[in-house]
């Protein structure tokens, strides 16, 4: 099995990815994972992406196909895996299309989590995080307390997950992003869950859409 999930910042893409990881015994691929690995690593492709990174330059489509094509050539993805994160805009798509037909490889679904913005919103800005150890709070299901309970820490609110940073995520995603929906769908490889369901309905939907 061979799956991307594509969704908007907050649609939960990443926990559908582990549990999916889990339950079908395949990898979960996160390109940011990867760079993170390979900047720590110090290998070849690490130090090209850290001189982007230092710039504040973008990292080309071509190195970030590079990095991809490396991590899927890896003998835990012979049975299939679950990209998170990648791709994200129609070039990188393209490119991985190039990139799988050279591998002897087609991909096997791409699940679409939908949502609706102004939810997207409030679930992110409801984000709190303990500066200490990091646990997570979430105004939505409890009031947010001002130390953590597991540490101490001061509980305070990330940048990017301050309701106007949000907005600005979610635009980005919209003229960026969501022109995949569109190229997948054309392809016929799409298959659309609700993201906003709750994480175990949205889980078995997936699951349903791969047969």
């Amino acid at each position: 099995m061979r799956l991307i999930l594509l969704g908007a910042p907050g649609a939960g893409k990443g926990t559908q990815a582990r549990r999916i990881s889990a339950e079908l015994g395949i990898p979960q691929v996160s390109t940011g994972d990867i760079l993170r690995d390979h900047i720590r690593r110090g290998t070849e492709l690490g130090l090209r992406v850290r001189g982007y990174l230092d710039r504040g330059d973008l990292v080309p489509d071509s190195l970030i196909l590079d990095i991809v094509g490396d991590r899927l050539g890896r003998e835990d993805c012979r049975a299939g895996y679950v990209l998170d994160g990648f791709p994200r805009t129609v070039p990188q798509a393209e490119g991985l299309e190039a990139l799988l037909e050279r591998m002897g490889q087609r991909l096997s679904a791409v699940v679409a989590l939908e949502t609706e913005s102004e939810a997207l919103v409030r679930r992110l800005s409801s984000r709190w995080t303990c500066a200490g150890c990091g646990a997570d709070y979430n105004a939505m299901a409890a009031p947010v307390p001002d130390r953590c309970a597991s540490c101490g820490g001061v509980v305070g609110q990330r940048d990017d997950d301050r309701a106007e940073t949000v907005r600005h995520r979610l635009k980005v995603y919209e003229e960026q992003t969501a022109p995949l929906i569109l190229h997948y769908e054309g392809l016929g490889r799409l298959r659309r869950v609700d993201g906003l369901a709750p994480v175990e309905v949205v889980f078995r939907a997936i699951l349903a859409t791969l047969g």
